[in-house]
């Protein structure tokens, strides 16, 4: 098919999954196989060795690449190992711009892991166009976006840093994840590269984990296509499996998520107990002008602070019923958690430490009043 044609929601269940060709199924298979059988040396059906390609892994990237305006597209054993890939583009001695809110495991990679093999990185406020200024280099090759950051949903001009970015000669990456290809398009807003942890949204059902790299530029393909193959962190072809399966409801899952998450917030305002609440779809919210232009929606993930600080947070995630106190996020269950605590304790102590009081919260799609009830009812409580 033609899949420039067609919508975002047809190409999720259509786009790299046409019916198999040697039985006529509908979904596509588990190519649960290590090998493939050459007809002579060097002269098979496209496939050699699942490290290097596998048919359903080839549906998942077609598709998703569909998904991301993209024309190539690479899935990984996780959303680190997209990252770790992204990262590794690098020029020795390079200089990484990422944001002051970052997701703790992309810090622990730059700092821990890149940091001494020799990667520079500072940090700034991607929302202000001095902080970014202020902490670019001469030998700053990337800048790494995340839009809305994670935890605090900062949302972040993409067009105008991936300009500012293009001007000095480097690239910009945009995390996705939070914000997934059905509400925003980074690479049609001036990015270089995406990249999502495909255990969150994509996948959808807390039943996988995954990762992938979006790109554009045929010479960075041939990079990130080397690299997933050199190194080896790819998915299983089940894991790619329950992404694609996950993939196909998208578009009603983040509708869905997008309305429970203004319902829960829209409580969160008017409780005496939250100080105050993130979320890019109110109207206070400092990048709700820049979300609303460049997003379809605004998500489903919210984060407040609990006025009585730090202990009231942690009573908070372990009283409510619904809202599974648990790390990652994006699936049909609703979550709680504690940053601080928890998704980014490895920030503890740096420049992008977590306001101990914060909350966060992956909103489901359940019944958005029993989710309501639930959150009130254990704020009551403190």
């Amino acid at each position: 098919m033609n899949e420039g044609e067609f919508g975002f929601e047809t190409r999720a269940i259509h786009a790299g999954q046409a019916p198999d060709a040697s039985t006529g199924a509908v979904v596509t298979p588990i190519y649960q196989t290590s090998t493939y059988a050459q007809a002579e040396v060097g002269v098979h059906q496209g496939y050699e060795y699942s490290r290097t390609a596998n048919p359903t892994r080839t549906a998942l990237e077609r598709c998703l690449a569909s998904l991301e305006g993209a024309s190539s597209g690479f899935a990984f054993a996780s959303g680190m190992a997209a990252e770790d890939a992204v990262l590794r583009l690098l020029p020795k001695d390079s200089h990484v711009v990422i944001p002051d809110d970052a997701y703790g495991g992309t810090y622990r990679l730059v700092s821990k892991v890149f940091g001494p093999a020799g990667l520079q990185y500072s940090v700034a406020d991607l929302t202000d166009p001095a902080s970014l200024q202020a902490a670019w280099r001469p030998s700053t090759r990337l800048l790494w976006v995340e839009s809305p950051t994670n935890p605090l949903l900062g949302v972040v001009d993409i067009a105008a840093v991936a300009r500012f970015a293009r001007e000095r000669g480097a690239r910009c990456v945009v995390d996705n994840t939070f914000a997934t290809p059905y509400l925003q398009q980074p690479l049609a807003l001036g990015a270089d590269i995406v990249v999502h942890s495909t255990t969150k949204y994509l996948g959808g059902h807390s039943d996988v984990v995954g990762g992938f790299v979006a790109v554009n530029d045929v010479d960075v393909a041939a990079h990130i296509a080397y690299l997933q193959n050199a190194v080896g962190a790819v998915p299983g072809p089940l894991d790619c499996f329950l992404v694609l399966r996950g993939v196909k409801t998208l578009a009603v899952r983040m509708d869905r998520h997008c309305a429970n998450a203004a319902a829960v917030v829209a409580m969160l305002e008017r409780h005496p107990a939250v100080d105050n609440v993130r979320y890019p779809g109110l109207p206070t919210h400092p990048g709700h002008e820049t979300a609303d232009r460049q997003m379809r929606g605004f998500g489903g993930m919210v984060a407040f602070t609990v006025a009585g600080g730090e202990d009231a947070a942690l009573e908070l995630v372990s009283s409510t019923k619904l809202f599974t106190l648990a790390e990652s996020l994006g699936a049909v269950e609703s979550l709680i958690e504690h940053p601080a605590r928890m998704t980014h304790l490895s920030v503890a102590g740096s420049a992008l430490a977590v306001d101990p009081a914060l909350v966060r919260l992956s909103v489901g799609i359940e019944t958005a009043d029993d989710l309501v009830d639930d959150l009130r009812r254990a704020l009551d409580g403190i």
